[in-house]
């Protein structure tokens, strides 16, 4: 009975500190050769979706792409924000903005994380990953993988974190 109640405590407090995890601070690069602070991402009072992709994963460039679908209709009615995160090393960094440009990705920012120093502080193993921050700066939701139609899951939580 011990070990059970210890279990129950322990997996309670990694759910609320995972859910109440900020965002490291760090300084990156946007497509344009932009300085942006990490920590700051999720601050503006509305929820913030950030997606980390790379130019050669094929699952990462159709969530990017499905989510561009609805994008303009998610900001419309949520206001959520869309911000992607490029892990590509830096001999491919060149490649990051024929892509975005090609796909016509309207999101936020395009920011560029060569090292994979983001990618790392935040325990990030496989791409594509998807954070939401809650506007306040809260990471309050996670998930890697992509299959079709799991961007409906996306705005769902977002409506969720807003009480819609």
């Amino acid at each position: 009975m011990k070990t059970l109640r210890l279990y129950i405590l322990l997996v309670g407090m990694i759910i609320s500190a995972t859910a109440m995890a900020q965002m490291p601070r760090m300084v990156l690069n946007d497509i344009n050769g932009n300085k942006v602070q990490t920590d700051t991402l999720g601050t503006g009072g509305q929820p913030v979706i950030i997606d980390f992709f790379a130019t050669w994963c094929k699952p990462c460039n159709r969530e990017l792409s499905a989510i561009s679908e609805v994008y303009k209709e998610w900001q419309e009615e949520t206001g959520v924000r869309l911000v992607a995160v490029s892990i590509d090393q830096a001999q491919n960094i060149h490649k990051v903005k024929p892509l975005v440009d090609e796909n016509e990705w309207p999101f936020e920012q395009i920011l560029l994380d060569p090292n994979s120093d983001l990618k790392r502080g935040l325990g990030i193993q496989m791409i594509p990953y998807v954070l939401i921050i809650d506007g306040k700066g809260n990471i309050v939701y996670r998930h890697n993988g992509y299959t079709d139609g799991a961007e409906e899951e996306l705005i769902e939580k977002i409506r969720e974190i807003q009480g819609k």
